[in-house]
């Protein structure tokens, strides 16, 4: 999970998890200064939220708390600057994109969407944890994870667009150019399986091999 600020809404920087609280910190301690900035450079701030549990973040990191992020990313928005929600990685089963979505609509101006990727020994972490922690997922995680099965997150894909419609959001599948939106109404991005994505210039044909 990251905090990242950059200008002209281009070229994340997405800090390492235990920094954080101190990003987080440094941010709001320096509103003032990030707001004359904007008024020059626009930038964009941006936070990772996956989940509003905090027994579940806490086992994915000791960054500072989800309620920290949301209020943080509140006042970044209330002072005029763009605001990103990265809803990534979504868990299969953990992450309720739309209860994240509902926190964060009327504080940000593009909430991002991007799959689980599991790989290497990172995979065998995830999967043992999954099968302590919540072993009733261990089927569908083995399902996705070991046998590429992309039914869960297709049908999450039309749940974002559903999502979308009903509140007025532009749903596009890659990076947009930076911008401010109505308040209540941001762009959503589908970047699940963004190796696919890439290129695609929000055509929404995708690059499958």
């Amino acid at each position: 999970m990251s905090t990242g600020i950059s200008p002209g809404g281009h070229q994340h920087i997405n800090r390492p998890a235990k920094c954080v609280d101190a990003c987080s910190i440094l941010i709001l301690r320096d509103i003032d200064l990030l707001r004359e900035i904007n008024q020059k450079s626009p930038l964009t701030v941006s936070w990772s939220v996956n989940t509003l549990d905090e027994d579940f973040k806490n086992d994915m990191d000791a960054a500072v708390s989800i309620e920290r992020r949301l209020a943080a990313m509140k006042q970044v928005y209330d002072a005029g600057i763009r605001t990103v929600c990265f809803i990534s990685p979504v868990f299969p089963g953990l992450t309720d994109i739309e209860a994240i979505f509902e926190r964060a609509k009327d504080q940000c101006d593009l909430v991002w969407l991007e799959n689980l990727n599991l790989r290497g020994g990172f995979k065998k972490t995830i999967m043992d944890y999954i099968a302590e922690k919540y072993p009733h997922l261990t089927p569908l995680y083995e399902e996705i994870y070991g046998k590429r099965n992309r039914c869960y997150f297709e049908a999450l894909e039309k749940q974002a667009e559903e999502m979308a419609r009903r509140y007025g959001c532009r749903f596009v599948d890659n990076e947009t150019p930076y911008e401010r939106v109505q308040q209540g109404h941001p762009t959503i991005v589908d970047y699940f399986y963004h190796e696919e994505v890439r290129g695609s210039q929000n055509t929404g044909v995708r690059n499958k091999k």
